[in-house]
């Protein structure tokens, strides 16, 4: 590697450190694709649709973490916080201004594991509401009408 010299450390102190993947890793809240085990929308998020995917994910990588985005209430956040707390998997809230992502939630390495499919469908995610609605009873139901 070779030396660095005056420009470079100008340059690195008015810019930053030089990032592989910028744009990568302004999408995915600071990390890149081949490392991400469960990517959830800012919209999955705040329905908290797709938890029990986040859970089944969480159950099976307890190495991960969660970034969760900055952008998003925390009253959003407090189910996947849970969840993370649950099975002792750090959680961090990440703001860039910079950047504008749909992103809500990724859980992920930090290291690269190349999962094809990150997204969660909302086909897969309606399926999984559908079966929690039949399986409730009518004062859960009503309870929830209420909160």
């Amino acid at each position: 590697m070779a030396k660095k010299n005056v420009d470079d450390y100008l340059t690195e102190g008015i810019y930053g450190k030089k990032q592989t993947k910028r744009s990568e890793r302004q999408q995915f809240l600071g990390t890149i694709r081949e490392r991400i085990v469960i990517a959830l929308t800012k919209g999955q998020v705040m329905s908290d649709k797709g938890l029990a995917k986040l859970e089944e994910a969480m159950k099976s990588n307890k190495d991960a973490k969660l970034l969760m985005n900055g952008d998003v209430s925390h009253k959003f956040l407090k189910e996947e916080k849970a969840l993370a707390n649950k099975y002792n998997i750090p959680y961090t809230e990440v703001t860039n201004e910079d950047a504008d992502t749909d992103i809500g939630a990724v859980l992920a390495y930090d290291y690269a594991i190349e999962k094809e499919n990150i997204f969660i469908d909302d086909d897969d995610i309606s399926n999984e509401d559908e079966n929690t609605e039949t399986n409730k009873s009518f004062f859960d139901k009503i309870k929830q009408w209420f909160s």
